[in-house]
């Protein structure tokens, strides 16, 4: 499409955004991620976190872009509009990977509907319809079933189910988009907006990383990832692959994330809000609820639901809205034995102590389990060659990095906190040091 506009990104510079893009890009359920914060509570201990979905969004469809540019660079399409398609496709799959997102990001997802309310009975999910809804079945269903659909359709050469169906194995596609000479492209698209080497997280590792002022994940080389990305036939679908010298950037990659997580997602006062938050939410006291259709919930984000909470006379809610959290008055690090902190929980029940308990656990990948690929993980490749030189060998990427196996082990935080005003009489209790 024409290039129309460029926004001025503070992580990726201009990106370039087409007149078909703009259509979808404005949309209000794309701009409705203005108002929801990327890290949730993070901002409160991070003063510069208040960066939104929607600015990663544009990121992450940015390095959609640059990530088929590169894995498709020496492949061949018998025609340019195939490509052009599946560009578009992969470019929009990652703006829209986010639509679903609840207020304060993760933190509310525990609140969630059943999927059966959202009405995508299409969808393999829904099969178990009781479950609540995640954030991506909502994804599906905006894009389903909102004026959204209408608008993709308007817009580009394939559908809203298209675009979908790289956002989540679990939607179906009857006909032939993906495919091209005989080869299923979906699986590489899809790995460029989820996998182990995706554009989700290269975004916001480093967009994180730099409005939360931490160090742990600016130092990922996102360039020289996305410029060593190569496509790989295999079994009538095409993978992503990625060529062994950027086999430690990788590594680091994956380090970063796993610190992020361990030193600013679980940091301590991010936990207890969320914590206080889901008590407020589970009680009698709180009348909130999810609304039943999507059409409200195009209104529901950070600012409607602090409204919300600015309105309760609720204590819980109080203590969020007034900045006044419980404290934390024990920390423990280690494997999820060594952090249990059950005895301590039921030391200060039995005085009377009202507490809550936390264990925040961390683990290199999400996409690998015990050794095992979850079933769902399709594999990446590793390409050994000198450069401009044949492949002489393919491995998977479990295969050819033994970083999977040096970090196996779950990383647990624990913590245990206490209204304030219970901090000294509560250490007493556990026999901590007090002041």
């Amino acid at each position: 499409g024409r290039q129309i506009l460029e926004v001025r990104d503070p992580i990726h510079g201009g990106i370039a955004i087409d007149a078909n893009e703009l259509e979808i890009v404005d949309n209000p359920w794309v701009q409705r991620l203005r108002n929801i914060r990327q890290t949730g509570f993070s901002h409160l201990s991070f003063p510069g976190a208040t960066h939104t979905r929607y600015g990663h969004s544009i990121g992450v469809m940015h390095l959609a872009g640059q990530a088929f540019d590169h894995a498709y660079r020496h492949w061949q399409f018998e025609r340019p509009e195939v490509r052009a398609r599946l560009r578009s496709c992969v470019r929009m799959a990652a703006l829209c990977h986010d639509l679903g997102h609840p207020p304060f990001s993760h933190c509310m997802e525990f609140a969630m509907p059943p999927l059966r309310t959202l009405g995508i009975t299409w969808y393999r999910r829904a099969a178990d319809s009781n479950r609540a809804a995640s954030h991506e079945d909502y994804t599906i269903a905006i894009l389903e079933r909102t004026d959204l659909s209408a608008a993709i359709d308007r817009s580009f050469e394939f559908t809203a189910r298209h675009v979908a169906a790289l956002i989540s194995s679990d939607v179906t596609v009857t006909d032939d988009f993906f495919i091209h000479n005989g080869l299923d492209h979906r699986r590489l698209l899809s790995q460029i907006v989820s996998s182990e080497l995706d554009v989700d997280r290269l975004d916001y590792l480093i967009r994180d990383a730099t409005f939360t002022g931490a160090r742990y994940g600016q130092g990922v080389d996102v360039g020289w990832l996305l410029s060593n990305l190569a496509a790989w036939p295999a079994d009538g679908q095409v993978s992503l692959a990625l060529d062994t010298s950027a086999i430690y950037a990788f590594d680091h990659f994956l380090i970063a994330r796993h610190h992020m997580f361990l030193m600013v997602y679980f940091h301590h006062k991010s936990v207890i809000y969320e914590k206080l938050l889901q008590r407020y939410v589970t009680s009698d006291a709180c009348d909130w609820r999810f609304p039943d259709d999507l059409e409200s919930y195009l209104w529901v984000d950070d600012t409607s639901f602090s409204q919300h909470l600015r309105s309760s006379s609720d204590p819980l809610a109080r203590r969020i809205v007034s900045q006044i959290p419980y404290r934390r008055v024990l920390e423990r690090h280690g494997t999820p034995r060594e952090a249990d902190v059950s005895a301590e929980v039921d030391a200060l029940a039995g005085e009377g102590i009202d507490n809550i308990a936390a264990a925040s656990t961390g683990k290199l990948s999400r996409y690998r389990q015990f050794g095992r690929k979850r079933k769902n993980a399709a594999p990446i490749y590793v390409l050994e060659r000198i450069t401009g030189q044949p492949v002489e060998r393919v491995r998977t990427l479990a295969e050819a990095t033994k970083i999977f196996e040096r970090y196996a082990d779950a990383r647990t935080i624990a913590r245990l906190y206490v209204p304030p005003e219970d901090f000294e009489v509560a250490r007493k209790i556990l026999g901590l040091p007090t002041n």
